[in-house]
């Protein structure tokens, strides 16, 4: 073994300390050093003989050796490092290093000890450090180092102060740069150590690595050498990484050490565990922690020294000062919890860090400003919730002022700012707290609001026009600077929401590792200091409080504009503020207002508002002073408390109005001081004077003491106050001035912006501001860091004390109200007029950035005005114009797009629009036809949906092509045209369509994927979003397709893929899709530009058959829903070719997915129903062929889950009945209607046992009428036969005869084969609703001709002729009505009077055909059923048949009266004239047409007249024919109402001769046949006649009853009588006659002989009777004989039987 290695002997220390002493012998000079050598070779002896002691003595400083063997062995190394010779303290401080890195060294030094060992060996290094050698200061360094690094010796108080000022003697004093950062690295290493020790509490932590190169961020560049920094890190790694090797290696059990980046320290696992319940306490206790108190304490202490005024440019302090700044930043950026938790060091922020801050902040050293905005930084992310009065002071002080200066700012200053605030801007919570702390707090300063406004007002630059000492380079770096900070704040402000709205509560987070966390470029702290606020700190402000929030921020704005309001006339804004309930309404409250509120207020307004005279102003005067208490003050204390406040006003009257007040109210308070108040008024007035005087420097001759006090001799009641008390007031006023609180000894300049006076820092700003040497100390200005500080106290008790935090987004919602318009401005104008990539590029994040918060929280207005900037600067609109940022402006509305689609609502629309103007751009380029140039052609190539190209090269390669629609597009157009290029005019030079080219070639960075990829992204949208999306899309393909210039189909086509794209979707939410693409494809259906309707129709085909290969469920509606668009298109298009389109579509879909269709059979009944009523042949035919076969081959699928659609399928049968162009189809369709109601009857249809069918279930069943509810009937059934049974019964009506015939068999067939399944009650319906209103529209039109015969009756003479209801078709439909009454007699009977109604109506019908139909069917019905008839039933037909007979005459008379009117040529008054005038021949000429028209309608009306009346004579005789067994006398009494009243009815028709006359004529102008009247009038008597001889033979008893026989007898008298007034005005009247008059005559002799039938059947009569009877009635009837034998006869027959007569009958009366 070598001596080396034995030296020292076997201890651990002595193997560290044999060779270092060893050495020092070696170095040391035996002369100089004597003593030196021989203690190092005692020393040496000594340790040969020692080793490591098991005995742990706990005073000695070295391990394993006991305390003096300790003492003795250490001596020499004292003496060396005490010699002062550098060979020799080299070594000594070597051993020294290792010793303490070794842990081998241990004990607490401090200064009351200083004879310990360890205290003389350190203190002895420090002062070995100013020996001047190089490398004497690194071992220094290196000792000191580690002997603060090491955990077994514990450095106290003002020993660890006097080490640290030891080092920066050191970097202040250092011989080379190395030495200088060496001792910077160790300080920092240093302060690391002590603060993560007094974060944790214990010596054995893991202790982070200080960054060299971080150092040397703001300061201290120029000493780098070269290598320096990498040589400084090594040098503090070395010390620190150091092994201890010491007994208590084994108790450090820290985690792994963790680098120091961006000077910020992680805190370790163990700092936390160990902080434990102390860090809440409030003193802080432990030795650990007073000694970092201590420290942090002096750090602050340095950087607040001040050169001295005789040195005021002191290099070296100023150095001291900034390292010390450093110090504290590096302490700040490693501070943990307790800087939060514990009140000792949060309160030693607050008296000494921010008051070092205040006070350098009057300095103008760059490092310096850029130091405190560093540490501001650090307090700002990590301990803001214990300072929020203090930020609030300092944001505007440091940050704010150089932010909002624009004109002339210094560039350091301001990038040292912008980067602050991009720090703070990537951190997302510390923005929102700033708001919610700031912001909505009433006593802090609107921070947030101002920085966004101080960057908009950076990124824009200085105003036009003014002088700036920016030059552009700085000017264009703040803008880009600004606009990323912008960016930022946006940013993060998304991600805190995104956050928030993902569950990520905001709660207290705690270190989720051990292990090294390395920070990104967007964290400044581990989240900042959220990470461990304790809960008693920060007060919480969930969901519950945004309301409170939200009042809170409310609130705030109003005062703020209350007091604005003020400041320009203080009694509105003091009414504002009252109402407003921002205060009382008293004047006490107003007083109180004025007096504390005073953030804002201006003084001088203050003071003219209390000097007003008005009665509420000097109310609130009076309470304001009122509100002082001054007792205890002398006068001059109490008037310059009182005037603290306020400004008093100029005018005199003000001032002595608050002067007299303040006077009685110190008098009140102070009683003893004066006699009276008018002293102290008066002496009030003189110490204002006074005041003035002494500080203003416009006053030259300055007041003196005897004048002051000469000037108030005599104002206490005439004596004079004490000349000492005057003179004591008078130097108080002069030395030191009266002025509000608020003022600073620099003159306050007006402030740009109102918020500094919020804060009251006008003075400090000034101060700031002001031309201040770099070193110059505050001097005067102390007053007003005491004032600060008291504010600081102040607002401790205020709500800025009170640290909110909150989770609700909502408040992001105030927080964009703020920001949205500046941030809007800064990105508008920047990407409008900078072409610099990255700057267009972070513009345009912050555009996304913005939507995507905007868009979120629901904010349409902002939302919107985002997106339509950034769409405009996509400059689609105008693409001649297009650059790479307004390419990148279309990428970025395309990301936009597909990340926040959930939320855009209305902003698709602009969105989609630049999607569309984009495709159209890229079609022009590739040389592609324009859509319009589709539309405008031939509609016969419909199926080519993609138009072709027109043969032209690409535009790309071939710039001078002048097609329209490029030089539309070159010229441009506004962004909101419909169209690209609106502009048509103008002409485009080949240099304008070069640079389109160009332009179009930047748009190739847009592929198809990007522009598909939104439409099928839509899928991923959710509920509301898609249909958003699509109501958009629907907007765009209007406006494209409504283009006057240009119209196109790319949203139209993107409309189908969407729909393709989300059919999927559940039916909710397709339902709402449908419904605007519904309403959508309607409107476009129904364009006037034909191809795009037959485009859109065939798009609407594709999505249905798509849509119908879906199942869809029983009783849905959605398929009917679907194919909606087609019926309206259908009922309300105006082209044949959409129809007909229409009509295949629906034919098409029908028959390929007949097993799918379910409720769509609805509207594609609607569609066909349409079709069959349609002008067009080949539409109707179409139609209905497929009708056809969905009847025949496809009926189970109508009705298999709806039974309702059975009635659609009806209604669109009926409807094509009606068709008028092919009688076959009409006649199919009625055939059909059979086979639907044999299905019906064979119970074909599927019920819903669900909702059984009622009166209520049919409202679409038979509209129009007005008897739905007749068909009351419960069965299922039954209501299916009411459209069928109705509409075969209005299609009776039909004008076409065999329609009539078919529908009206169908019809009855349809009731007679299964009317075995009806009940009663719908029976009754049916009669109703069917049956009977068939034979009533017959009647109404009938009755309508006759009652309207006087006034229309031009009109109506056709209609006779040509009516609906012929005979045939009457006699079909009486035939059928009775065939099924006697059918089903037992069930209808009580439908007997109607029937009968409607038979006695056909009767009387002025048509012969359906009168004569009537005839046969009451005979039919009569001889059929009259057996089972009741007396009732048959006395209702006679009477039916008399109402008949009776109710036509008044009308048949009205008929008449029209010809009194119409005068016919030829005829007099005269019987002579008119029987004279009967041959001679008129023609139509002598009479107008229109009375021609009437009289011929009158002879037409006659003739049916008397049809009518004598069929109604006719029925009566038949029927009682058919009755005579079971003929009552009720019955016989009706049945002579009968005759008699229509044989009257003859008479008084035939007595009107001079209207026979009139027809006559009219008929022989008209070559008609005259009408029957006489022919009637005979009739008539004749029946009577016969029916009462029938009578009397057939029912003797009851004839005589009645006495039917004086009735004959009558009846025969009147025929007579008749008969003879014929012969008696042709043979007693006759007069000479002319030669001409022949013709009446002859007319004459033929009236007799039409009358002598009827005479001579009278004769027989009478001739007939009984003798008895005979003779009873001889007295009257003679004379009627007699006048008979008298008269001239045109037969022998009447004169034969009345021969008989007289000879039978009269001979043998004559004779007896």
């Amino acid at each position: 073994m070598s001596a080396s290695q034995t030296l020292g002997g076997v201890s651990r220390a002595g193997r560290i300390l044999g060779p270092s002493l060893d050495k020092i012998i070696k170095n040391a000079a035996w002369r100089k050093h004597s003593h030196l050598v021989s203690a190092s070779k005692s020393a040496l002896d000594k340790l040969d003989s020692l080793s490591d002691s098991p005995l742990n003595d706990p005073n000695s400083p070295v391990v394993g050796f006991l305390f003096p063997d300790a003492e003795s062995v250490l001596a020499p190394l004292l003496l060396a490092v005490d010699s002062a010779h550098p060979k020799v303290v080299e070594p000594a401080l070597d051993c020294a290093f290792k010793l303490f890195s070794l842990g081998l060294f241990r004990g607490e030094i401090h200064s009351a000890a200083p004879k310990f060992v360890l205290f003389r060996l350190i203190d002895s290094v420090c002062k070995t450090g100013g020996l001047g050698d190089d490398a004497i200061e690194l071992s220094v360094l290196r000792v000191l180092l580690a002997a603060v690094r090491s955990p077994l010796v514990a450095i106290r108080g003002d020993f660890l102060v006097s080490i640290v000022r030891s080092c920066y003697n050191v970097y202040l004093g250092g011989l080379n740069g190395t030495n200088q950062i060496c001792a910077k690295s160790v300080l920092s290493q240093i302060m690391v150590i002590v603060f993560t020790r007094v974060e944790a509490d214990a010596m054995h932590v893991s202790i982070p690595r200080v960054s060299v190169n971080e150092l040397l961020e703001f300061t201290d560049k120029n000493l780098n050498e070269g290598s320096s920094i990498l040589f400084c890190q090594n040098f503090v790694n070395e010390v620190m990484e150091a092994s201890y090797g010491g007994p208590d290696s084994v108790n450090m059990a820290a985690p792994s050490p963790r680098r120091l980046q961006n000077g910020n320290a992680g805190e370790s696992g163990d700092g936390e565990s160990n902080d434990g319940a102390e860090s809440g306490e409030g003193g802080g206790s432990s030795k650990i922690r007073d000694d970092g108190f201590l420290l942090f304490k002096n750090l602050c202490k340095l950087s607040m020294k001040f050169s001295s005024q005789e040195h005021s440019d002191d290099q070296i302090l100023l150095r001291g000062k900034i390292l010390s700044l450093e110090l504290l930043k590096v302490v700040m950026d490693n501070g943990g919890p307790i800087w939060r938790t514990n009140d000792r060091f949060l309160n030693g922020i607050k008296q000494f860090l921010c008051l070092s801050l205040l006070k350098n902040s009057a300095l103008s050293v760059m490092s310096i400003f850029q130091l405190q905005c560093s540490i501001f930084t650090s307090l700002l992310s990590k301990f803001r919730s214990g300072l929020k009065a203090e930020i609030g002071i300092f944001f505007p002080m440091l940050v704010l002022r150089v932010l909002e200066n624009v004109l002339q700012p210094s560039f350091l200053q301001k990038m040292t700012v912008l980067n602050l605030l991009e720090k703070i801007s990537h951190d997302s919570q510390i923005i929102i707290d700033i708001f919610v702390n700031y912001d909505c707090d009433v006593d802090s300063p609107n921070i947030f609001e101002r920085i966004v406004n101080g960057l908009l007002k950076t990124a824009l630059g200085p105003p036009s026009g003014s002088t700036t000492t920016l030059s552009p380079v700085q000017d264009i770096t703040f803008r880009h600077e600004s606009v990323k900070c912008l960016v930022n704040i946006v940013k993060s402000m998304g991600a805190w929401m995104d956050r928030q709205r993902l569950g990520d509560s905001y709660l207290p987070k705690t270190n989720e590792s051990d292990t090294p966390s390395e920070k990104t470029d967007n964290q400044l702290t581990l989240n900042g200091e959220e990470g461990i606020i304790s809960e008693n700190e920060v007060q919480p402000e969930g969901n519950s409080d945004a309301v409170t929030l939200e009042q809170r921020r409310a609130f705030k704005l109003e005062l703020q504009k209350g007091i604005s309001l003020f400041n320009r006339k203080p009694s509105k804004g003091i009414e504002f503020l009252i109402s407003t309930k921002k205060i009382g309404g008293s004047p006490a409250d107003v007083a109180s207002f004025l007096r504390n509120n005073t953030t804002g207020l201006n003084e001088t307004m203050i003071g003219d508002y209390l000097g007003e005279r008005e009665e509420f102003p000097l109310k609130v005067m009076h309470a304001y002073v009122d509100s002082f208490n001054f007792k205890g003050m002398d006068f001059g204390e109490a008037i310059r408390f009182f005037l603290r406040g306020f400004k008093l006003p100029g005018e005199a009257q003000k001032i002595d109005r608050i002067m007299e007040k303040f006077a009685e109210r110190y008098c009140k308070c102070s009683p003893n001081s004066f006699t009276s108040a008018d002293t102290a008024y008066v002496l009030a007035y003189s110490v204002i004077m006074l005041n003035t005087d002494a500080h203003n420097s416009m006053v030259k001759d300055k007041m003196t003491k005897a004048d002051f006090i000469r000037n108030n001799r005599g104002i206490d009641d005439g004596k004079d106050l004490p000349e000492e008390y005057l003179g004591a007031l008078y130097d108080q006023i002069v030395k030191n001035e009266i002025k509000m609180k608020a003022d600073s000894s620099v003159p306050q300049s007006k402030q740009e912006n109102s918020f500094n006076k919020l804060l009251g820092l006008d003075g400090i700003l000034n101060l700031v501001t002001g031309k201040q040497t770099e070193e110059k100390a505050l001097g005067a200005n102390g007053l007003l860091i005491k004032d600060i500080q008291e504010q600081f106290k102040a607002k401790s008790g205020k709500s800025e004390s009170v640290y909110h935090s909150v989770t609700d987004v909502a408040i992001l919602r105030f927080m964009v109200e703020v920001c949205w318009g500046p941030m809007l401005a800064a990105f508008s104008v920047t990407l409008d007029q900078s072409d610099d990539r990255l700057a267009t590029s972070q513009c345009l994040h912050g555009f996304r950035y913005a939507i995507h918060v905007t868009a979120l929280m629901g904010m349409q207005t902002q939302r919107d005005a985002f997106v339509t900037s950034m769409a405009k600067f996509t400059y689609l609109h105008n693409a001649a114009d297009m650059r790479q940022k307004n390419v990148d402006a279309v990428k970025a509305i395309i990301t936009i797009a597909i990340e926040d689609g959930n939320h855009l609502q209305e902003a698709w629309e602009h969105i989609l629009t630049c999607l569309s103007r984009i495709e159209h751009l890229q079609l022009l380029g590739e040389g592609a036809p324009t859509d319009a140039t589709f539309f405008s052609g031939s509609n016969n190539e419909l199926d080519d949906k993609s138009p072709r190209p027109i043969g032209f090269a690409s535009l790309k390669k071939k710039g001078t092509i002048q097609n329209p629609a490029v030089m539309a597009v070159v010229r441009g157009g506004s962004y909101d045209s419909t169209s690209i290029g609106i502009n048509t005019s103008g002409l485009v030079s080949p240099e304008q369509i070069n640079n389109f080219i160009s332009n179009l070639n930047l748009l190739d960075q847009i592929g198809n994927f990007e522009l598909n990829h939104v439409f099928a992204h839509s899928q991923s949208l959710n509920s509301e979003a898609i249909v958003a999306f699509v109501k958009s899309l629907c907007k765009v393909s209007m406006s494209e397709l409504q283009s006057p210039t240009d119209p196109r189909v790319f949203s139209l086509t993107k409309i189908v893929e969407i729909a393709h794209y989300n059919m999927n979707r559940i039916r909710l939410v397709w339902s709402r899709i449908w419904n605007v693409l519904s309403d959508f494809f309607v409107s476009v259906g129904l364009s006037e530009n034909l191809s795009v309707a037959i485009f859109v129709m065939d798009s609407l085909r594709q999505l249905a058959m798509k849509f119908l290969e879906r199942e869809e469920l029983a009783n849905y509606n959605f398929q009917n829903e679907f194919l909606r668009p087609f019926v309206i298109v259908m009922q309300k298009s105006s082209s044949t070719e959409i129809r007909e389109l229409i009509v295949r579509c629906i034919s098409q879909m029908v028959l390929s997915r007949v097993k799918n269709v379910k409720s769509g059979w609805k509207s594609v009944f609607m569609v066909f129903t349409t079709a069959a009523a349609d002008e067009r042949k080949n539409i109707v035919l179409l139609a209905f062929e497929t009708m056809e076969k969905i009847v025949r081959e496809y009926f189970p699928y109508i009705t298999e889950t709806e039974a309702l659609t059975f009635t659609d399928c009806v209604k669109c049968l009926l409807t094509f009945t009606n068709s008028r162009f092919n009688s076959d189809v009409s006649l199919n369709a009625i055939a059909f209607l059979r086979f639907c109601a044999v299905k019906l009857a064979e119970g074909g249809l599927v019920y819903n046992k669900n909702s059984e069918v009622d009166g209520s279930s049919i409202p679409n069943a038979n509209e129009g009428a007005s008897t739905v509810e007749d068909f009351n009937d419960k069965d299922d059934h039954t209501s299916f036969w009411v459209p069928l049974l109705t509409g075969l019964s209005k299609l009776t009506n039909d004008p076409r005869s065999t329609i009539r015939k078919g529908s009206l068999e169908v019809l009855f067939n349809i009731l007679k084969d299964h009317g075995h399944l009806f009940s009663n009650l719908f029976w009754t319906a049916v009669f109703n609703s069917v049956i009977f209103p068939i034979f009533k529209g017959a009647s109404d039109k009938k009755d309508t001709d006759m009652n309207n015969g006087q006034s229309s009756s031009v009109s109506m003479s056709p209609r006779l002729e040509g009516s609906t209801w012929d005979s045939e078709t009457s006699a079909v439909a009486t035939d059928c009505l009775i065939d099924l009454f006697v059918s089903f007699f037992d069930v209808v009977r009580s439908q007997l009077p109607s029937v009968i109604s409607i038979l006695t109506g056909l009767i009387r019908s002025p048509v012969q055909g359906p009168a004569t139909a009537g005839v046969g069917a009451l005979v039919h019905l009569s001889s059929e059923v009259g057996s089972r008839f009741s007396e009732d039933e048959w006395n209702a037909i006679f009477l039916g048949l008399k109402e008949a007979a009776t109710s036509a005459v008044p009308g048949f008379l009205k008929v008449l009266r029209t010809m009194d009117n119409i005068n016919v040529p030829g005829l007099s008054d005269s019987y002579s004239d008119i029987d004279m005038s009967s041959d001679q021949g008129y023609s139509n000429e002598d009479l107008e047409d229109d009375n021609l028209q009437t009289a011929s309608y009158v002879v037409l009306r006659v003739k049916s007249h008397v049809a009518m009346q004598l069929l109604i004579l006719q029925v009566a005789a038949d029927l009682y024919k058919i009755h005579l067994e079971t003929f009552s006398a009720a019955n016989m009494t009706v049945l002579l109402e009968v005759f008699s009243l229509v044989a009257s009815h003859a008479h008084e028709l035939n007595s009107e001769t001079i209207l026979q006359k009139k027809l006559e004529k009219v008929c022989s102008i008209l070559e008609l046949t005259a009408p029957p009247i006489v022919h009637f009038e005979n009739e008539s008597h004749k029946n009577f006649l016969n029916f009462l001889q029938n009578s009397l033979v057939d029912n003797p008893s009851l004839s005589k009853k009645m006495n039917i026989e004086a009735k004959l007898v009558a009846v025969c008298e009147d025929i007579l009588q008749i008969y003879l007034k014929c012969t008696e005005l042709q043979s007693s009247e006759q007069k000479p006659v002319l030669h001409w008059i022949l013709p009446l005559g002859t007319a004459k002799k033929e009236e007799l002989a039409t009358r002598t039938f009827l005479a001579v059947s009278a004769l027989q009569a009478l001739n007939g009777l009984e003798k008895a009877s005979f003779r009873r009635h001889v007295s009257q009837l003679f004379p009627l004989l007699v006048d008979l034998v008298k008269s001239e006869h045109t037969s022998g027959e009447v004169q034969h039987v009345l021969s008989n007569i007289f000879q039978s009958c009269i001979g043998p009366i004559i004779r007896e």
